[in-house]
């Protein structure tokens, strides 16, 4: 069996430019259990970056200082000095003020999830009976939650490294956490004690709702841009749909032959792409429940049977690109892969070896990859001009559904375009 199909020559597929890694240092006698990198994350405004390295340990980085120590290092490199290990010391002594600061985060158990939260843009709290609370989030406020392997989140202060909240409700790992994109602050965590949890913390971290569905763990959670539609998936085949304010099940959208593990909605949230242990990714509408492409990772594409079960070619994760045209894909075969929307076979590859998450920088201009070993990798993404239509789509479907694109005095044409019917 073969990564590509027949009619893609895998010699003429582009080769991502690599840019640079952080590998975390490594103790005598090490043990490999505990080291893997479960998550990485961007902030909002891309001013951090932050990756779970292992043993406890969250590295918060200033993402124009991590882009310039690589840019250093690879003129060293091409003058024969420096290594690519790159082996980071705080260095606050020389910062200049209200320059970001890197920060060492022990957070006490081994991290599975990672998400950044901002206040802006500026949103109240939902509760609005409570006068007093004992935190006041100002609108410069950036926050980094952790999901950690005894059920518990910790709530830190991204500029000083300091711990604000400690949220305690799950009974087991809690794998992975997404903030509202509003800026209300509002986070669900997603556990494997197969529960979602809502919780607001401008409202100091009370927690406001458990969405309960789910018959086995819980892998991954993705708001839409708007914020009014939670995304879940996890162990046992489906994807969830959540009405995020009535915090209802919306539909479940059935496709996929195995564990559902990773998933993201593109920018104008008018496609979600979820990533599977069948070896596919699957582009849906979640307006209409649709699958309107598949990205296979195995050729021939294996039978459900055969893709149920174990195999060399499980996806780990799938992020989308800011552009709204790209996305990219971690699997077993040692190989991420950037894929254009509007192509059912890569743009470009890289080699990964234990690839477990991945996820474009806030201006999609690079990603990041985590693995195994605790270690991070970097590449920069394919480039290309985005065409008029597809901006003129993207800025459509940012406001509009899939069924009022239908409604529009158009011809039918336009509606498949819109409608991201011709991919």
């Amino acid at each position: 069996m073969a990564s590509f199909p027949d009619f893609v020559n895998e010699n003429e597929i582009g080769k991502a430019k690599f840019i640079g890694e952080l590998i975390p240092p490594v103790a005598p006698f090490d043990q490999k259990s505990g080291r893997e990198t479960w998550t990485v994350a961007f902030a909002p405004d891309g001013s951090y970056f932050a990756w779970s390295q292992g043993h406890r340990i969250v590295r918060l980085v200033p993402w124009k200082k991590c882009l310039a120590s690589f840019s250093v290092r690879k003129e060293d490199r091409s003058s024969g000095a420096g290594s690519r290990r790159l082996s980071r010391q705080n260095s606050e002594g020389s910062l200049l003020p209200g320059e970001p600061r890197e920060h060492t985060i022990d957070c006490g158990d081994i991290v599975w999830g990672l998400a950044f939260g901002s206040s802006v843009p500026e949103k109240q709290s939902r509760c609005v009976n409570i006068e007093w609370h004992r935190f006041k989030f100002g609108q410069d406020q950036l926050l980094l939650a952790t999901g950690l392997n005894n059920g518990r989140i910790k709530i830190w202060d991204v500029y000083t490294g300091k711990l604000l909240l400690n949220l305690m409700d799950h009974t087991d790992i809690v794998r992975d956490l997404t903030f509202a994109p509003d800026g209300s602050l509002v986070l669900v965590s997603a556990s494997r004690d197969k529960t979602l949890r809502v919780w607001d913390l401008k409202d100091d971290g009370n927690m406001v709702k458990v969405l309960r569905g789910h018959q086995n763990w819980v892998y991954c959670s993705a708001f839409s841009p708007d914020s009014s539609v939670l995304c879940s998936v996890g162990a046992g085949k489906a994807v969830f749909l959540w009405d995020m304010d009535k915090y209802t099940l919306i539909r479940k959208l059935e496709g996929h032959h195995n564990d559902v593990v990773s998933c993201e909605f593109s920018p104008d949230g008018a496609l979600l792409a979820t990533a599977s242990y069948d070896t596919r990714v699957i582009m849906w509408d979640p307006h209409t429940a649709t699958a309107l492409l598949e990205l296979g990772h195995l050729f021939p594409p294996p039978s459900p049977i055969f893709a149920g079960g174990a195999n060399d070619r499980w996806v780990h994760s799938v992020a989308f690109c800011h552009d709204g045209r790209h996305i990219a894909s971690v699997t077993d075969d040692r190989l991420v892969r950037f894929w254009s929307i509007d192509k059912k076979s890569p743009q470009a590859i890289a080699p990964l070896t234990n690839g477990l998450c991945c996820a474009f920088s806030t201006d999609g201009s690079v990603l990041v990859a985590g693995s195994r070993d605790g270690s991070v990798h970097f590449w920069a993404s394919p480039r290309s001009i985005a065409s008029l239509q597809h901006l003129c789509r993207l800025t459509l479907r940012r406001v509009m559904p899939t069924q009022q694109v239908y409604t529009l005095p158009i011809p039918f044409s336009m509606h498949d375009y819109l409608a991201y019917k011709t991919l």
